[in-house]
């Protein structure tokens, strides 16, 4: 696989001339998080904290909400933190921070989007990377939580983005399509990751890529207009959060200095060996993925 890198975009000189895979900017990797964090089921910060720190890189989290449970549990509460998110950039900034990537997850609101590109326009001044999960729908559905008008202000914060993560519920709404849950062909899919770009990231991962051979795996175009493509043996079963490992593994991986396809494939062997335990272990998808053991720390 050849080292593919993702050029800056000319209209933004404040990111620096530097590529996905060359911006290092601290003795250790340190990655600002801006996600929910729920105390049960394994999404958002409880996944994202884990595997970056996992792969070495310190986690900076910043909750936008703290719920006992994610929201595909019933009966959980929600605590709203977007009062307390000026307060947290205002911090860090006079704490002088410096971050080397900045991803964002789940965000409950219009006002958090905006929130979001305040730390985003704060951060990337020192050539941080800026990876956006869309997290908003799945399975052909909006989440009961927003409306167009929530979608429409995603897909401005994608716009910025150096790299986006939508899975295919959710590149069909960014692009104004009708989903359909069936296989692309390999031109459908670099049609749909080229439309993607076109919405003005430097970089888009599509995620819930079929082979129709029995591989399920992800898509990636890049700055130079190539299209990849990973795949994994497909294991049984829908598991809530699988989309914040694949996205967390790949922000680690891109902060690490790989390449969008490296760091791809990376995030979708991963991904599959934790649905693989899961599903061998008869574990409850909506408990999320068993990815612990992945992490383990040796002895």
């Amino acid at each position: 696989m050849k080292n593919t890198q993702v050029k800056t975009r000319d209209k933004e000189p404040k990111v620096g001339a530097r590529s996905l895979s060359a911006r290092i900017m601290s003795k250790q990797h340190r990655v600002l998080a801006i996600h929910d964090i729920s105390g049960f089921g394994r999404c958002s910060l409880t996944v994202a904290l884990p595997i970056l720190s996992a792969m070495g890189i310190q986690c900076v989290c910043v909750p936008t909400s703290v719920l006992s449970a994610h929201t595909g549990v019933e009966g959980y509460t929600c605590r709203d933190m977007t009062d307390d998110l000026p307060g947290v950039l205002a911090h860090y900034r006079a704490l002088g921070l410096q971050f080397d990537a900045i991803y964002s997850g789940f965000l409950g609101s219009i006002r958090q989007i905006e929130q979001v590109r305040d730390f985003v326009d704060s951060f990337r001044k020192g050539g941080a990377l800026f990876i956006c999960d869309p997290a908003m729908a799945d399975n052909g559905k909006l989440y009961p939580l927003f409306d167009d008008a929530f979608v429409r202000e995603m897909r401005s914060l994608c716009a910025v983005a150096d790299v986006i993560v939508p899975n295919q519920t959710e590149a069909a709404l960014l692009l104004g399509r009708t989903y359909s849950n069936a296989a692309h062909s390999e031109e459908n899919t670099r049609e749909l990751l080229g439309a993607l770009q076109g919405l003005g990231a430097l970089a888009a991962v599509l995620t819930g890529a079929d082979n129709g051979q029995g591989g399920f795996g992800a898509a990636c175009i890049d700055s130079a207009e190539d299209a990849h493509f990973a795949f994994a043996e497909k294991i049984p079963g829908a598991y809530s959060g699988g989309g914040d490992v694949f996205a967390s593994v790949l922000t680690g991986a891109l902060t690490q200095g790989s390449a969008l396809p490296d760091a791809m494939a990376r995030a979708v062997d991963f991904t599959a060996a934790a649905a693989k335990i899961t599903h061998e272990r008869g574990g409850d998808p909506l408990h999320g993925l068993m990815f612990e053991e992945l992490l383990a720390v040796k002895s």
